[in-house]
């Protein structure tokens, strides 16, 4: 299998769980599949879910903390960077056919990750691995990177009628 690029993007919903139905179908085939969440350390469903499949490693890396754009802390840069080199570990040590760099584009919009240092391992990763990118605002140069480019685009949200995320639904 020759390993491409696939990025979801976009404002609407729908990014990680499309990810996470490439992990399922991939796990169901006996592949096996990294997760690596940049600036997610809360309790998501699917963190539960996952420990089910022994072909999908999950690991989270944050803060409980909500992250704002443009008032990022020291720990904020040290979770992205410490996400992203678990993320090139996996794609790098041959022990997985996909790794999934979930919400990989809002650590560069925040600029918690440099663009060209992941523009770098884009253009170095493995044939063989099969890489997944979600996350609003993807840089250009990702998109022009990638092999499949799937943007979400929100039409209508509960959010616009006041209805607060749910659990199962939205986490």
């Amino acid at each position: 299998m020759k390993g491409l690029i696939q990025v979801y993007f976009g404002n609407g919903k729908g990014k990680t769980t499309a990810a996470l139905g490439q992990a399922l179908r991939a796990a169901g085939r006996g592949k096996k599949v990294l997760i690596v969440q940049f600036m997610k350390k809360w309790d998501y469903g699917e963190l539960h879910s996952i420990k089910l499949i022994p072909q999908i490693t999950i690991k989270t890396f944050g803060t409980r903390d909500f992250v704002y754009k443009g008032k990022v802390k020291e720990i904020d840069y040290q979770e992205a960077r410490k996400a992203f080199t678990e993320g090139v570990r996996g794609v790098q040590n041959g022990q997985y056919d996909i790794v999934i760099f979930d919400e990989l584009n809002m650590a560069i919009d925040f600029e918690l990750l440099d663009l060209q240092q992941v523009l770098d391992f884009l253009e170095e990763k493995s044939e063989r691995v099969e890489v997944i990118i979600t996350g609003r605002n993807a840089p250009q140069a990702i998109i022009d990177k990638a092999d499949l480019v799937t943007e979400m685009c929100e039409i209508k949200h509960p959010y616009q009628k006041g209805i607060l995320a749910r659990i199962g639904i939205e986490y």
